[in-house]
């Protein structure tokens, strides 16, 4: 799954979840969603750990698909701060299930567009 996230200007806003199936299905999507919202730069969220080569690669495979600059930003802890914003919002717990990669997206992108 993956949570997507858009910005106009200074302010990410939560966009949608990508539920996919396979690095094909989901460079399709992302290009879709890229086209349909006329998208000039992709920023992706980089983890710690073992994954980071991983998800290097996919940005560079969704570069080359959708002829976009993709740029990182580090990940730190998006998803329980995202969570932590939820609740505070009074999300219920099944729709705070439901969003958790949406908002951690947005918090991702946000703290890209802070720097």
């Amino acid at each position: 799954n993956f949570g997507l996230a858009i910005s106009e200007g200074k302010l990410a806003e939560p966009l949608k979840q990508l539920k996919v199936k396979g690095l094909a299905q989901a460079l399709d999507q992302i290009k879709l969603v890229c086209q349909k919202n006329q998208i000039n730069s992709i920023v992706i969220g980089l983890p710690d750990g073992k994954l980071v080569g991983k998800v290097r690669e996919f940005g560079h495979q969704l570069q080359k698909k959708t002829n976009l600059p993709v740029s990182f930003q580090e990940e730190a802890t998006p998803s329980q701060e995202a969570i932590k914003k939820m609740i505070e919002a009074k999300k219920p717990l099944k729709k705070r299930q439901k969003q958790e990669h949406i908002f951690a997206a947005c918090i991702i992108l946000q703290n890209y567009l802070d720097q």
